[in-house]
């Protein structure tokens, strides 16, 4: 058991490790008036840090001096969007999301250049923090240990005290003491399902290979089976929900009227070349300086994430953006910047003009247009209509989308420069229309949405991003909410613990949350007995990773996040974890047949010789020896052989379809329900009353107590082989299932009952444990009863199951 364990857990870990890069971060630092790089773990408070597009932010610092500088910190926040940094003073309790003027370790820029002095480095940062966080973070026990661990003392227990009474009472009714001892010692080995351990380890082994095949991978073995009574998945947005990257969504000309002009740019497929559309797909190519690499044949957008949801509009659209770009020859540029909010630049258009192409900021373009195109023609563009367009504008950010707007004017062909001055002053600019860019969801988010919503799975939205923003995307994937469903930072804070236990679940979105936050959801969740499984991808993700019931990462996401959580989702597909949560409810099935089918037959040999033992009391008053009707011998190779190899098969069982369809089980749920245990005492009962039935009869009619002892022997080992393929489902009859679709099981059968057959008809096997050779009559007798008990089983199964399917009717019986 530790082995298997120890071997699965090491090759995770092993695999982890093969998924990360290590790499050596260098920083540029100001020291003794030159710039001088350093190793970024060198960096020290009170440092100059000069920061460039591309580096990794070693330290917090607050920035002092800065050029169109840009950080992206999804990281930290969940913003999918980089932050315009800005320089100034902001009042105190400002979210972090919204901290413009500072920035952190663990982010990186992405635009521009700036200068900070460093105001915090290591622990004494906010990744530092979130890492502090982690670390007084204790890790409970999932809920299989605790309700295996509760369901182990207690049956410990029961069967110590049993077979403590079994030894006093056979020695008090005149059993030699030693038998009496070896026969209550392999009473008890045989009622201990000890290899309830092995069977749970094989279980979760087979499940975390099977979780792997789906691109998850499994970090602790125990974590397998809690994602099967997972109830609340909390999920960040950002990387997990979407794709983590802006895209074009919507692309609109003319006066961008929402109801005619709005087109769904991924259906865009064939673009006519003198389109409005395709000229502001031009646009958005040639005022532009991101490019796509195709280094290792591996492609990959570099610059600006908005540049780059343009540039990839361009060539899903089928155009070369090199050719477009060398044809438009770019002869001089106004780079963007956060004060002018715009870019421009100027290029070669033909033998008689060159032409001015703009973007940026929607009103701030429109400001510089006087003319608009509108299907192919330049047309006045009034106050009115800026006013009408503004407002399509405002209504498509309401929606969670960023809006871009593009410009244009045709210029004299000896123009060679541009100005920031020369586009304020320019006359006749002419507005071409708007990118609507989004993050945009993953191609299975929504169905996978459902799914969980089908199986009684509560999907949580947690994230540092604007509440619109979430709110939008929390509709279009099928989350419904309106404003009371959705809850930000600044208003967790006001509540107390109490408080938000109460209002927890109605809240869907929690919105410009940190770290903090996220551990109060995860808490009050789990206060209502939920088992909370949180999705993520960040380091601000780490804490709420370990203090959740089931810490799920992403494959893309940070070290830190990989490293905290259970399970780390491979391929960065949400599909993943509803298909980890299908194998973990079929683990928890497994594990519970494998315990219902150990604890059947457990008890029999007990009830039989107790019964054995009383019976002889009162059949001969005290006088005589009592046949026992089994001996400690037998009682261990049917424990070792017929109970061994199924058990141990019944862990390979593939899972029933409908376990999606189940309800989500409470920590509180016991591991034994009462249909099972039902199941066990119909499996046990009908068992010991058969062959109680049997030894009653050879005793009564002086059988040879060789042959009587071989009789019972084998029909306990048979009894156990048959009813096993009424273990293979709970919720099911025999006659309702496939027998057949576990081969493991088919072939264990096949053995024990080989080995079985060898302990009667082996003449040495025969002799060590005092049996004799049974003929065709005896056989069809033993299979006749292992036959009626089966029928006994299913009938019991049956019950359940009709009164599963009609609950309503029964609830109206018990009124009446």
């Amino acid at each position: 058991n530790t082995i298997v364990g120890f071997i699965q857990e090491y090759k995770a870990e092993k695999t982890l490790e093969d998924i990360k890069k290590r790499i050596s971060f260098q920083s540029t630092v100001l020291r003794n008036g030159q710039e001088k790089k350093i190793d970024s773990s060198q960096v020290a408070i009170g440092d100059i840090l000069i920061l460039e597009a591309g580096d990794r932010i070693p330290a917090d610092g607050r920035i002092f001096e800065l050029n169109d500088f840009q950080v992206n910190e999804a990281s930290l926040t969940g913003e999918s969007l980089p932050i315009d940094k800005e320089l100034g003073v902001l009042d105190k309790g400002t979210n972090l999301a919204d901290r413009k003027n500072m920035v952190y370790m663990g982010t990186v820029v992405t635009r521009g250049r700036a200068k900070i002095v460093v105001t915090g480095t290591g622990t004494k940062t906010h990744l530092g923090e979130i890492a502090s966080l982690v670390k007084e973070t204790e890790k409970e026990k999932t809920p299989l240990q605790l309700k295996l661990s509760k369901f182990s003392k207690i049956l410990g227990i029961v069967v110590l005290f049993a077979s403590l009474i079994l030894f006093i009472v056979g020695v008090i009714l005149g059993q030699e003491v030693f038998e009496m001892f070896e026969t209550a010692v392999a009473v008890a080995v045989a009622a201990i399902p000890e290899g309830l351990l092995v069977g749970v380890t094989i279980i979760l082994t087979v499940g975390m290979q099977r979780i792997l095949k789906k691109k998850a991978l499994v970090r602790r073995l125990v974590a397998a089976e809690t994602l099967g009574s997972t109830s609340v998945i909390c999920s960040d947005k950002t990387g997990t929900l979407t794709i983590g990257k802006m895209r074009t969504a919507k692309l609109l000309t003319g006066y961008c009227d929402l109801d005619k002009d709005l087109l769904d740019f991924e259906k865009k497929k064939d673009v006519e070349s003198d389109s409005d559309h395709d000229f502001l797909i031009k646009a958005g190519v040639i005022c532009n300086n991101s490019l796509l690499t195709n280094e290792d044949n591996k492609k990959e957008f570099i610059g600006d994430p908005t540049e780059t949801a343009l540039l990839k509009a361009g060539i899903d659209s089928g155009y070369d953006y090199k050719k477009l770009r060398n044809d438009n020859e770019r002869l001089a540029e106004v780079p963007f910047s956060t004060e002018i909010k715009f870019m421009a630049t100027l290029n070669k258009k033909d033998t008689d003009n060159n032409i001015i192409y703009l973007k940026g900021a929607p009103e701030k373009i429109l400001n510089f247009c006087s003319k608009i195109l509108v299907d192919g023609e330049v047309k006045d563009l009034s106050k009115e209509d800026k006013d009408k367009i503004l407002d399509n504008f405002d209504e498509l950010t309401y929606k969670g989308l960023r809006v871009l707007a593009s410009a244009y004017k045709l210029t004299d062909k000896d123009k060679k420069n541009l100005t920031q001055e020369d586009i304020a002053k320019a006359d006749g600019l002419i507005f071409i229309g708007v990118f609507a860019l989004r993050d945009p969801l993953r191609k299975e988010a929504k169905d996978t949405i459902d799914l969980c919503q089908q199986a009684g799975i509560k999907p949580i939205i947690i994230t540092g991003d604007h509440r619109l923003t979430v709110k939008a995307i929390a509709n279009e994937i099928g989350i419904e909410t309106d404003d009371e469903n959705i809850i930000e930072g600044n208003e967790m804070d006001e509540l107390s613990d109490k408080e938000l236990e109460k209002r927890v679940k109605e809240i869907r979105i929690y919105a410009r949350v940190s770290p903090k936050h996220k551990l109060r959801i995860i808490d009050a969740w789990q206060k209502h007995n939920e088992v909370v499984a949180m999705l993520g991808d960040g380091v601000n993700d780490a804490p709420a990773l370990k203090t959740s019931d089931i810490g799920v990462a992403v494959g893309s996401g940070t070290d830190v996040a990989k490293g905290t959580a259970d399970i780390v989702l491979l391929d960065d597909n949400f599909k993943t974890i509803v298909d980890a949560v299908k194998q973990g409810r079929i683990i928890f099935d497994n594990i519970r047949k494998v315990l219902v089918y150990l604890l059947a037959d457990s008890f029999s040999e007990l009830i039989l010789i107790s019964g054995a033992l009383i019976y002889g009391w009162f059949a001969f008053h005290g006088n005589g020896d009592i046949i026992l009707p089994i001996t400690a011998l037998q009682i261990l190779y049917i424990n070792i052989i017929t109970d061994g190899f199924p058990y141990i098969a019944l862990t390979f069982e593939p899972g029933e379809k409908d376990v999606m369809k189940l309800k989500p089980r409470q920590k509180t749920t016991p591991i034994l329900d009462n249909e099972m245990k039902v199941l066990i005492f119909i499996m046990g009962i009908m068992t010991d009353l058969i062959l109680f039935g049997i030894y009653f009869y050879m005793i009564n009619h002086d059988f040879d107590v060789t042959y009587m002892r071989t009789f019972i022997f084998t029909a306990l080992a048979v009894d156990s082989l048959f009813y096993v393929f009424s273990v293979k489902s709970l919720r099911k009859t025999i006659f309702h299932i496939n027998i057949f679709s576990n081969r493991y099981l088919l072939l264990a059968v096949a053995v024990a009952f080989g080995l079985q057959l060898a302990a009667i008809y082996t003449p040495f096997m025969r002799e060590v444990l005092e049996l004799t050779v049974l003929n065709l009559t005896d056989w069809i007798w033993i299979i006749g009863f292992g036959l009626i008990n089966v029928l006994f089983i299913e009938l019991g199964k049956y019950i359940f199951i009709f009164k599963e399917h009609h609950k309503e009717l029964f609830k109206k019986f018990t009124k009446k």
